[in-house]
């Protein structure tokens, strides 16, 4: 089949098979391409979409973007269920099996490494939020009151200073309430990262973000953690706990992970 082709990920071999209905970016079945001790699974895709011009102009199409990644997200979930796969990043082309296996042949020494510290591990995220009064997924949800009218200047620098201490207070628990649960989860993880906070007007989730937290477990601790995450979830009110995953290790596959 003529084409470019594109990565998805690198892995060591696999017994099971992906499934047959599986497809791609492009709409492309994966197929396995075998280096050495190592599996790239790649799918042919058109030149007219994945050449370099044409590539950079879609990075622009949001649309085009999300589809493209949904299809690449398809193929490195169904990989995460057989296997521990070593994912690359998205729109990873190379113009054909030659250049492919150039590539895998150039970093096989630092494939075979990560490779080695990911198996049978999986990630797993964990965020904490901080819910407003007023947010229907807060259970003491009620309109706050309205404050009373200042009947003078000092009245009023006093509602100022006692609506800064109650945020400040708030913060401070749920700063509390992140780090004794990144400790906790910590415990039945190999390795961690400590993400940025999300950005509400990007992600769309509701409260404020304080933890953003990547786990890399081994598989046989998964039940575990996850009933772990579980029981935290209503232990400080006005607070929410989201778990997601299990994903592949992307958070740990660089070579400073």
């Amino acid at each position: 089949m003529s084409g470019l082709r594109y990565v998805y990920a690198v892995c060591r071999p696999f017994g099971t098979p992906l499934s047959a209905q599986l497809t791609g970016v492009a709409g492309v079945p994966p197929k396995q391409l075998t280096h050495h001790g190592l599996v790239a699974v790649v799918g042919h895709v058109p030149e007219e979409d994945f050449a370099e011009g044409p590539l950079r102009a879609h990075l622009e199409d949001l649309d085009w973007l999300s589809a493209t990644a949904r299809a690449h997200q398809n193929v490195i979930d169904a990989l995460t269920v057989v296997t521990s796969p070593l994912p690359l990043r998205l729109a990873t082309v190379f113009m054909d099996d030659s250049g492919v296996r150039t590539m895998m042949e150039q970093r096989e020494e630092t494939f075979l490494r990560t490779l080695d510290r990911l198996d049978g591990r999986v990630e797993w995220g964990v965020k904490v939020y901080v819910e407003s009064p007023e947010s229907p997924e807060n259970p003491d949800s009620r309109p706050a009151p309205a404050p009373a009218k200042p009947v003078s200047g000092r009245d009023y620098l006093r509602q100022r200073r006692g609506r800064h201490r109650a945020n400040e207070e708030k913060w401070e628990q749920a700063e509390e309430f992140s780090r004794r649960l990144h400790e906790t989860l910590s415990g039945y993880a190999e390795g961690t990262r400590i993400h940025a906070p999300q950005n509400a007007a990007l992600s769309h989730a509701s409260g404020r973000n304080v933890l953003n937290a990547a786990y890399l477990v081994p598989r046989s601790e998964s039940e575990a953690f996850v009933e772990l995450v579980d029981r935290t979830k209503d232990d400080s009110p006005g607070l929410r706990v989201e778990l997601t995953g299990p994903w592949a290790a992307y958070s740990f596959s660089g070579e400073d992970s």
